[in-house]
């Protein structure tokens, strides 16, 4: 397949698993899959209130700051005390985890990658300027900030990818150049690649 283009103002909204909130999905690998057996995922979700996390067991997931004020985290266990608190940086923590969100001041919105453990894994980066993204059959290219040209070398084709717009693709290998003459730019990079040796 070829990359799918998406805008995050026309994204479905969705109830959280737990129906503590609602989220927009970007995509959902196998495209069919529950949200108990898919093998990634990524979403945008925007938080209002205080509340728990969905659980994801055998889920390894990435979190990142879009905007507002943030989230403070907190595991039951006591392991995650997080301020999610400053703007696209990723942090990474287990579904496993029983997790507790509180607003530190206001709504805000995240920036959200599951990946199932043992079967594929997740490297998300923060471009802001040209780079060129290794390849990878899976993944997804979420302009945070700016305007960006995205070019799929490999593919031969080019997208003019707007803030709050991107592309997604699966089974496809592909290599990106990245662009953004934007001086403020901010562009999250996801790779999906297969685990190596069973472990994420």
């Amino acid at each position: 397949m070829t990359a799918v283009r998406f805008d995050r103002a026309t994204l479905p909204s969705a109830p959280w698993k737990n129906g503590g909130g609602h989220t927009r999905e970007i995509a959902r690998i196998p495209v069919a899959s529950a949200l108990d057996d898919f093998n990634w995922r990524v979403s945008i979700a925007d938080v209002s209130t205080d509340g728990p996390f969905s659980n994801f067991d055998h889920v390894d997931r990435v979190i990142v700051l879009l905007s507002g004020a943030g989230v403070r985290l907190r595991s039951s266990d006591g392991k995650i005390d997080h301020r999610l608190d400053e703007p696209l940086v990723p942090f990474a923590f287990s579904g496993d985890d029983a997790i507790t969100a509180a607003l530190i001041d206001g709504a805000s919105s995240d920036f959200n990658v599951m990946t199932r453990r043992g079967v594929v894994r997740a490297d998300v980066q923060i471009v802001r300027a040209a780079e060129s993204c290794a390849e990878s059959a899976a993944g997804v290219l979420f302009a945070a900030r700016g305007s960006w040209t995205a070019h799929a070398r490999a593919g031969a084709f080019t997208f003019a990818v707007e803030a709050n717009g991107g592309v997604w693709w699966d089974s496809e290998p592909l290599r990106w150049e990245l662009e953004s003459r934007d001086p403020d730019a901010a562009l999250i990079a996801v790779r999906v690649r297969q685990s190596v040796n069973g472990s994420g």
